[in-house]
Order: C-alpha cells, then sequence, then structure tokens
C-alpha cells in the first residue's frame, strides 16, 4: 500500500483509535465483524496491518498489538530516503535548468526584445538567475525594507556568492532599515564580504541592476509585477539615477553620533514634506518607509514641537513659520558635497 497524506490522516484518526482499542483489550477477536470485509473499521485496521502495528496469534485467534517503536523505522526511514533523494534531484534539475537560462540570457534570441514583463512566481528565480550571472556589478535599491530572516539569508547567500567571484556588490536602502535587528545582522555580515551598504531618506522604487547592462524594475501592477530591461539608453538612465541617490545616501554602518543625528533630521524633515503635500498617513508612512505606527509617532512629535494639538494647526503652524520640511538637509548635503 503506498503511504501518503491521505493514509497518515486515516492513521491520525480511526486507525490511532483502534489502535489504543486493540491494546485497551489485550488484542482483537479474528473474527470482530468490525474489521470484517466491509465492517466500519475495516480500512484502518488494514492500515494497521500494512504498518505491521498488529500481528495474529494462531494459537489465540486473536489480533495483537505491536510496539510502534520496533516498527516505525519500516516506515519512516524509507520516506527520509525517498526525501533526501527528491531533494538532491530537484537540485540537479535546478543546476541544468540554469545552465540553460544562462545560455538562453546571453543569446541573440533573449536580446531581441528591449523589455521583458515578468509575473508572480517567475520573477524570483528570474532574479536569483540573474544574480548568479553577474560577473562585474551589483546595484540594488530596496525601499520598504521589511525582507523576513527567511529572506535575508537566501539574498545574502546569492550575493556573497557573487562576490567571491569578484562581483562588487552596492545596496541601497530608506533610512527605516536602519531599525531592524535582523538587518543590522544581514548588513554586517553582507559588508563583511565586502558589500557597500547606504540609507537614504528619500522614497524610491525596487531596482536591480546587474552588469549595467540588464535592470529589473517593479511593472505596473506593483510587486506582483517586474520588468526586466536590456535597452542600454534606459538602463544607464536607471544607473544614474542609482549613482545620484547613492551620493546621498550614508553609510549603515557609520554609527557616528553627528550620522545618527542627521538621519533622524532628515526623518522628520522627510515627515514634514509629506505633510505639506497632503499625503494621507499610509501613503506617508509608505514613503518613509515605516509602519503607520511609527509615522503616527513621527507627526506626534511634530505636533508637540510646534505646540498644537491638531493636524490643521500643525499645517497653519508650519505653514505661518515657512517650513518646507528641507530646512538644513539641502544645505548638509551640499556642504557634504
Amino acid at each position: 500500500m503506498p503511504l501518503g497524506p491521505a493514509e497518515r490522516r486515516i492513521f491520525e484518526g480511526d486507525a490511532s483509535a483502534l489502535y489504543e482499542s486493540i491494546v485497551a483489550g489485550a488484542g482483537l477477536a479474528g473474527d470482530d465483524p468490525g474489521v470484517a470485509d466491509g465492517g466500519e473499521h475495516r480500512v484502518a485496521f488494514d492500515l494497521l496491518r500494512e504498518l505491521g502495528l498488529v500481528m495474529f496469534d494462531a494459537e489465540e485467534g486473536r489480533w495483537l498489538p505491536v510496539d510502534p517503536s520496533t516498527v516505525q523505522a519500516q516506515v519512516v526511514a524509507p520516506m527520509g530516503l525517498q526525501g533526501a533523494q527528491l531533494i538532491a534531484e530537484s537540485a540537479d534539475w535546478a543546476r541544468a535548468y540554469s545552465s540553460l537560462a544562462h545560455v538562453w540570457r546571453r543569446s541573440p534570441q533573449a536580446a531581441r526584445g528591449p523589455f521583458t514583463e515578468l509575473r508572480g512566481q517567475a520573477i524570483g528565480p528570474f532574479l536569483t538567475s540573474l544574480v548568479a550571472d553577474a560577473e562585474s556589478e551589483l546595484l540594488t535599491a530596496q525601499p520598504n525594507f521589511n525582507r523576513n530572516v527567511d529572506a535575508l539569508d537566501q539574498s545574502y547567500d546569492a550575493e556573497a556568492a557573487a562576490m567571491q567571484r569578484g562581483v562588487a556588490v552596492r545596496m541601497l536602502y530608506q533610512h527605516s532599515a536602519r531599525r531592524s535587528t535582523a538587518t543590522h545582522r544581514y548588513v554586517a555580515a553582507i559588508t563583511s564580504e565586502g558589500a557597500e551598504v547606504r540609507t537614504l531618506d528619500e522614497f524610491f522604487e525596487r531596482l536591480i541592476v546587474v552588469d549595467r547592462r540588464i535592470a529589473v524594475i517593479p511593472g505596473s501592477d506593483g510587486l506582483a509585477t517586474a520588468v526586466a530591461i536590456r535597452e542600454p539608453s534606459v538602463v544607464a538612465y536607471l544607473v544614474d539615477v542609482f549613482e545620484r541617490s547613492w551620493e546621498r545616501g550614508r553609510p549603515f554602518t557609520n554609527r557616528e553620533s553627528s550620522i545618527v543625528r542627521d538621519i533622524a533630521e532628515e526623518q522628520r524633515a522627510m515627515t514634514m514634506r509629506m505633510l505639506i503635500e497632503g499625503r494621507a498617513d499610509p501613503a506617508g508612512a509608505k514613503r518613509l518607509g515605516v509602519s503607520p505606527r511609527t509615522y503616527a509617532a513621527y507627526v506626534a512629535d511634530l505636533k508637540t514641537e510646534f505646540e498644537v494639538e491638531t493636524r490643521f494647526q500643525l499645517g497653519y503652524a508650519m505653514g505661518s513659520a515657512g517650513v518646507t520640511g528641507r530646512e538644513g538637509v539641502d544645505e548638509r548635503r551640499d556642504s557634504e558635497g
């Protein structure tokens, strides 16, 4: 009998209950109607017999229970071995496909169109293979940095492998990424491999550029789609956008008190700009890369600073004071440049 999820459900339900009954009764009569053909427990009984959990004692004419620990390995061990074999086989298939994908991406056919739309589950494997093909440079911009630990681990493995091949890696995040403990661990690990990581107060869209020959940006449906761009002039433009943002960014690993103060000031200034532009709280929080609760706390701090109680009063107070949300920020950046 093949064993799978359906059999396991029977085992966990009717079969386990029947086994407990057999144990409690010190066995089961060989002619018990419940396990005879068409009996209500026949399916469960057949499974117990198949698994070796009951054995027939001809002298007593009864089915006797068997210690599960003595027969468990006969079922579980082969499954574990089969699982390991399937994992190894799937890895071999993945490598085979990756090799063909590499050939395709380097072929004239793949470069025939300057734009390729990717959807849903096709995005992840495409990005993974793209990073695996990187030869000289990898640029990434990631706003709203909220990836989980598993995603960070996978990203680290791919990027570390690229740097070991001599690929230069630069990453740009928003200041809000500094609030995550997992992100700090990730950045510490990836910078130790040679990557450069900076953060910026401004909002920007996701961007990945590999070897300055192909760029990937979100599609019109947000993260559900992506567009791979091979048109040299468009890729060059996106690289320029990245470089300008990179120059304004602040090194993630810099913990100097002056840098910390500047970052806090830049987040405060951007919150002001969101309010002046009339953006709703969810939109403002998204552009700062923080949660709505954190954004609300930023607004509350501004109310306290301007000694007002309502958002309307805050807007009036900032307007009366000629606040633009850029006071000090642009001047500081100019002096640093």
